[in-house]
């Protein structure tokens, strides 16, 4: 059997390696390593896979996300909503802009932000609201953006785990998560669905004057060179990076379906055992593009299950350990346990398995036969 990886990398690449290698060579050859033409094909080719008015790319997801918020002209003290249980990105780029962070439960059933929670912590405060799409599962978008109609709310959607989810409305329409909200950020880290070979961002809108002030904060405020019109940042992908994203762009419909593929393998395998609570598909299957499989393990030692699967040399791990409103850097009087529930029960059970393009039936029938051993 094949070394298990928690991300294959290597053997994705091999499988890629002459259209990667050409389209790098492509920068190299041209000379042109900042927002070169790889940069702007790659925004193009985004831009109609996603079928959004506007992709900016930018250096990385974490960028993407304050880069959508200073777009937006929020002010000091401006509340922001946002999950407590997600990775720091999210609720760090609020507080570096000094806007108030306002972390709320997630449900169990998907781990994606909580609608009544949202609901109960609006104030007159309140200017955004901050769905993460966590582990590739699209959030309830329609409710969020009635939600942030009713109160004239902002929406910045967290996409970095879900590129290629696809929300479906009660109308039966479908939109791909990160084009729905306001503005919305993405990240291209390598262990990403769709991931160069540093680090990577984008930010998508179809909103014509929000892209266009957005463009100019990329790039040092400044529409023509040496003119700086708004306060920016230095953030821009660069070449080589976007090379590599053109090159996989085509494939990430066949990426994102080798990993469902995976997940209904592990789920299938199992599911029916009563300490196990599988990831849910929703019933057309394409609103989970899974960036990470993760499981509940209920009333039994998830830790234990995890040294057990690490003895066996199957790599694991939990995202996430601590709830963003027990961080340090965090922490606030405004929190109360109760209002945490969810998130509190979530972080003594979650654990996620490998999960990338290039899983094998060998591989997943030794991780399952792994996990049910420990579990017998």
């Amino acid at each position: 059997m094949k070394k298990l990886q928690m991300v294959d990398l290597k053997s994705q690449y091999d499988k890629i390696a002459a259209t990667v290698n050409a389209s790098i060579q492509g920068v190299l050859d041209t000379n042109t390593y900042i927002n070169g033409p790889q940069v702007h094909a790659f925004q193009k080719s985004l831009e109609e896979y996603l079928d959004v008015k506007h992709v900016i790319p930018c250096a990385n997801g974490t960028d993407a996300l304050q880069i959508a918020m200073m777009g937006l002209g929020l002010k000091p003290g401006d509340e922001v909503i946002t999950a407590d249980f997600t990775f720091a990105a999210t609720v760090e780029v609020i507080a570096l802009l000094q806007l108030t962070p306002v972390l709320v439960d997630v449900d169990l059933d998907n781990m994606n932000i909580s609608i009544d929670a949202i609901k109960k912590a609006i104030t007159p405060r309140t200017k955004a609201i901050v769905p993460v799409h966590l582990f590739g599962r699209a959030a309830n978008m329609e409710a969020i953006m009635a939600i942030a109609k009713e109160h004239n709310l902002y929406v910045i959607e967290d996409n970095a785990q879900a590129i290629g989810a696809n929300c479906t409305f009660s109308d039966g329409t479908k939109k791909k998560a990160g084009t729905i909200g306001h503005v919305s950020s993405t990240s291209f880290f390598p262990s990403k669905n769709l991931g160069c070979y540093g680090d990577g961002g984008a930010i998508f809108t179809n909103d014509d004057d929000l892209a266009h002030i957005i463009r100019g904060i990329v790039n040092h405020g400044m529409y023509e060179r040496y003119h700086h019109d708004v306060v920016g940042v230095n953030s821009r992908l660069d070449s080589i990076q976007a090379a590599v994203l053109n090159a996989k762009l085509p494939f990430l419909n066949s990426y994102n379906n080798a990993r469902r593929d995976a997940a209904a393998k592990y789920n299938a395998a199992l599911s029916g055992h009563s300490n196990i609570v599988i990831p849910e598909f929703d019933s057309n299957g394409d609103d989970h593009v899974f960036h990470q499989y993760t499981l509940r393990i209920i009333d039994k030692d998830r830790d234990g299950l995890m040294q057990h699967l690490l003895d066996k040399g199957i790599p694991c791990a939990i995202y996430y350990p601590i709830p963003l409103h027990l961080q340090k850097a965090y922490l606030d009087v405004r929190y109360k346990e109760e209002d945490f529930t969810i998130t509190n029960q979530l972080v003594t059970e979650v654990i996620s398995l490998p999960m990338h393009t290039e899983l094998d039936d060998e591989q997943i029938k030794f991780i399952t036969d792994s996990v049910l051993e420990y579990l017998k």
